[in-house]
């Protein structure tokens, strides 16, 4: 197990770097426009909703180190708030938001002893899973809503690897549901 974490750390750190070199192409008009494939979102809400989702995953790293309870989000209200906050950014604004945070989620990654990655953890009031699962989430989190985006990175982008993955439910049939917008 130890060898797959390492190789989604690298999936993680490759996919965020593809994402932050798209949105450094990003125009301030272009983040208010609506993220195709978030309906009601705009791409402004996307990209801080990524970076948020990256501080939730990092608190969860921490609740499996700690031991102490640190929830992803504080309430479903609170996390659909603290996006729609953020959305209004500017670029450069947005684009530092999901740099740090990815970079402060990979500091927690490293920080982890190997027994914590099996502590269980959960998001909001959904089912718990040992915390090693956080990794493959992130990496479909970074992968699917980079493709959300609309600015021409898509299914065809994905690096083999994660095309392939066996993913279980529901990230399976999200990665589906992308293939054949």
């Amino acid at each position: 197990m130890i060898e797959d974490r390492a190789q989604l750390t690298r999936q993680i750190d490759a996919a965020t770097d593809r994402l932050l070199a798209t949105i450094t192409r990003l125009g301030e008009a272009d983040v208010s426009q609506p993220a195709p494939g978030c309906p009601g979102w705009s791409r402004g809400d996307l990209l801080t909703h990524v970076a948020r989702s990256a501080d939730a995953m990092r608190n969860l790293l921490i609740w499996a180190r700690t031991g102490v309870e640190t929830p992803a989000y504080l309430s479903q209200s609170a996390r659909e708030e603290e996006i729609h906050a953020g959305a209004q950014r500017s670029v450069s604004e947005l684009l530092m938001d999901v740099r740090d945070s990815a970079a402060a989620f990979n500091a927690e990654v490293g920080r982890l002893p190997e027994k914590a990655w099996q502590v269980n953890v959960r998001v909001l009031n959904y089912p718990g899973f040992p915390a090693e699962g956080v990794l493959l989430r992130r990496l479909v989190e970074l992968e699917l809503h980079h493709t959300d985006l609309g600015v021409g990175y898509g299914p065809a982008d994905w690096p083999a690897e994660f095309a392939t993955m066996e993913l279980p439910e529901p990230m399976r049939s999200q990665r589906e549901d992308r293939r054949k917008r």
